[in-house]
């Protein structure tokens, strides 16, 4: 399971994941309000998906990978073993607690103490090994193969992916008519899985900092390509590539993508805080920047939905 894999998430994917996630994830709620932009006040919806379990959309694709694999035989004693910034882990921690296994997870050594505290809470044994994601998911390999743990991957693995798009199917029962949906990419994931998703007139926007831009670059090229990751949300959004399923999902797909500061992000996470009392993190809030900016306007004839899909961040710094 922890190998990536190229070809596309389908419709298909996401509704088997829905229907094995179905009362052992949060259906997350959303909230209609507006938001002030560069434009004028905007109508939005936000999903509010950081009332996940653990704080985060993560926990949708980690419980359907186990799942899955305990349905096949594939899930044994030595549990499950993840590498991730945080977020990640937090989803396969509690992945592995609904299974009744354990679990064990590899983060960079720059990984917020706040995700840290919470893994250690839910259980999880935890490695903290290199400076980069990828230190750590070269580890992380080298453990499960040694193990037999169960390898997830954080961002590119058909049944993580697929679980995150179950978010694209609540959307559209929770608001009415075609959408134009802002998410924050970090190896794409999220964004993948929701493009399996999008309907007749729906469109998806990938918000990404300048800073740490890998689908950004992969488009300007026309295939994936190395980025060095920094800034504000490099511990959620510091992936060195967008992830070969993301990439074969959104082609031919009304998928777009915008770039914004590190000012921008850390303006409209305060914002969020100030106006509505919402705390999100940085890589969140880079979504929301992406609209209060004036960079993404919803598309004629749809609702303007962001999802804010993160909250696992220190509260001092707002």
């Amino acid at each position: 399971m922890g190998v990536p894999h190229s070809h596309p998430v389908t419709p298909a994917d996401v509704l088997t994941a829905r229907e094995r996630i179905s009362g052992l994830v949060r259906h997350t709620p959303v909230w209609r309000t507006s938001l002030d932009t560069a434009d004028g006040p905007v109508e939005v919806v936000f999903k509010l998906e950081y009332t996940q379990l653990g704080g985060c959309f993560k926990a949708r694709g980690s419980v359907n990978a186990v799942i899955a694999a305990r349905s096949v035989g594939r899930l044994t004693d030595a549990g499950v073993l993840v590498a991730s910034g945080g977020n990640a882990a937090i989803g396969a921690a509690w992945a592995a607690r609904i299974a009744d296994t354990g679990c064990s997870v590899v983060v960079p050594e720059s990984a917020p103490a706040v995700k840290v505290a919470a893994l250690r809470s839910l259980g999880a044994t935890v490695h903290l090994i290199g400076s980069r994601y990828q230190d750590a998911a070269d580890a992380a390999a080298e453990m499960a193969a040694a193990s037999g743990a169960l390898l997830l991957h954080a961002y590119d693995l058909p049944e993580i992916v697929a679980g995150a798009g179950t978010i694209g199917l609540e959307l559209a029962e929770q608001v009415h008519g075609p959408l134009t949906t802002v998410v924050c990419v970090g190896g794409g994931g999220l964004l993948g899985g929701m493009s399996a998703t999008l309907r007749t007139g729906d469109h998806l926007v990938g918000a990404e900092p300048e800073s740490a831009s890998c689908l950004h670059a992969a488009l300007a090229a026309g295939h994936p390509v190395p980025v060095d990751p920094a800034g504000v949300a490099a511990d959620s959004l510091g992936a060195t590539r967008v992830g070969a399923i993301c990439w074969a999902s959104i082609a031919d797909r009304p998928v777009t993508s915008v770039l914004v500061s590190d000012e921008e992000i850390v303006a409209a996470r305060a914002m969020l805080w100030e106006r509505f009392r919402i705390v999100v993190e940085h890589g969140t809030a880079t979504a929301v920047a992406a609209v209060s900016t004036g960079r993404v306007r919803p598309e004629p004839g749809t609702t303007l939905a962001i999802v804010l899909c993160g909250a696992n961040t220190r509260l001092d710094d707002l």
